[in-house]
């Protein structure tokens, strides 16, 4: 079977990893993969030298390799005129691959690519499949002044209006929670029967080892066996909730030098965050891409853009991860963090519930409830045996329900294989 996946920008994300994932698992099960994608730049890192690699072996392995196609009109902003000129690079593309199924990913390629596609099935009579992943809500949480509250209501009723008109040009919706199906079907965007829950995969075993890499991985970091690390696993960017990490935990990181923030992740409100954490807050950073080293004082520790690989060695040295984001499908860091040993502390929202699970494999609490965020840190570096036993009951959910392969299975049923 020929599949187009079709995403937006490939940044190092959790849309993006799990995309890239799927490909590379539909290509060892012997599918003619394609990928098409915006241009890359910034600060958010790239996943393409990961499918670069992927393809370098993939002759040794007797896989075929992931065909990649850059179609430079396909950007994340709304600019009518460069979504039209994606629109029919996407069409062209379409028209030359003849897919099987056309797989869309993130909110702008989704509604470009399924409107690209369907003009092609409509002309062929039935081919593609034309399907969509749902991976985090478009919709911006609607907070601030009266005037951006304003803003954020208009765009988001103009990103429902696309998403109604993108459904109807669509066979089938994937969720990676049930908490998109219930928001998107509440918006009036899709009918019930188009919806099917598919979870994130994950490289497990990746994960697993780094929760016995534990005491060399805090050594590398300066880190003491006694240390509280707090770890957050995001770009440094809006709605990912540093500023409340800052303003919950401060007095308690004055207290307590033993607690420690570990921030993995860049972004463009970086040197905004740093400034904050040492000019506003008095901490102690130590930035490890500037060539920096932390000591016994340092409090906030930032590693700047890594390799995906590098991920769960940092997340095996953190006792709790914090993921206080206003804005998520279902966040793969939380049962990522758990299958490497650290117990999740997280922001009420959308799918996050599914995996962090109240009193059972975490602790959720109310966005910007400074009070609670602050009341379940503490409590958690209080109770090692309950974190202990948390992260137990997040490991067998985690293996049941996360795997790649687990995934693909999903991904199959719903693409009719």
């Amino acid at each position: 079977m020929r599949i187009l996946h079709i995403s937006t920008r490939l940044i190092l994300g959790g849309s993006q990893e799990n995309t890239v994932l799927s490909c590379e698992e539909q290509a060892r099960r012997g599918h003619d993969v394609h990928l098409a994608f915006g241009p890359i730049f910034g600060p958010e890192g790239s996943m393409r030298p990961r499918v670069e690699a992927f393809n370098h072996n993939a002759s040794a392995t007797g896989t075929q390799p992931i065909s990649l196609h850059e179609v430079p009109a396909l950007l994340r902003e709304v600019r009518p005129s460069q979504d039209l000129r994606a629109k029919r690079s996407l069409t062209e593309l379409i028209e030359r691959l003849s897919p099987d199924v056309v797989h869309t990913h993130s909110s702008k390629a989704g509604i470009v690519g399924r409107l690209a596609a369907w003009s092609v099935k409509e002309r062929r009579g039935g081919s593609p499949r034309v399907i969509h992943t749902i991976h985090g809500p478009p919709f911006m949480p609607v907070e601030g002044s009266p005037a951006r509250r304003f803003g954020v209501r208009i765009m988001n009723g103009v990103y429902a209006a696309a998403e109604r008109k993108a459904a109807l040009h669509c066979d089938a919706i994937i969720s990676v929670a049930d908490a998109m199906t219930r928001q998107f079907l509440e918006r009036g965007i899709g009918r019930p029967e188009q919806f099917t829950t598919v979870r994130s995969g994950m490289e497990v075993g990746r994960f697993l080892q780094a929760a016995g890499e534990r005491a060399a991985g805090r050594v590398r970091l300066h880190l003491r066996p006694s240390d509280a690390v707090i770890g957050t696993v995001a770009r440094l960017a809006e709605h990912k909730g540093h500023d409340d990490v800052l303003t919950a935990l401060l007095a308690d990181l004055r207290a307590n030098p033993g607690w420690k923030l570990l921030w993995v992740g860049d972004g463009w409100w970086r040197q905004r965050l740093v400034r904050r954490a040492t000019a506003e807050s008095g901490l102690r950073t130590c930035q490890l891409d500037l060539g920096e080293t932390p000591n016994d004082s340092t409090q906030l520790i930032l590693t700047g853009m890594v390799s995906p690989d590098e991920i769960p060695g940092l997340m095996g040295v953190m006792d709790i991860l914090l993921h206080p984001s206003l804005r998520e499908g279902l966040p793969r860091t939380v049962p990522q963090a758990l299958l490497a040993g650290a117990c999740p502390v997280a922001y009420d929202v959308d799918g996050t519930r599914e995996v962090c699970i109240d009193g059972e494999t975490g602790r959720l609490v109310r966005p910007h409830d400074m009070d609670g965020l602050r009341d379940a840190i503490r409590m958690m570096v209080a109770s090692p045996e309950l974190r202990a036993r948390w992260v137990t009951n997040g490991k067998v959910l985690v293996e049941r329900e996360f795997t790649v392969k687990a995934m693909c299975d999903g991904l199959e049923r719903v693409y009719g294989i």
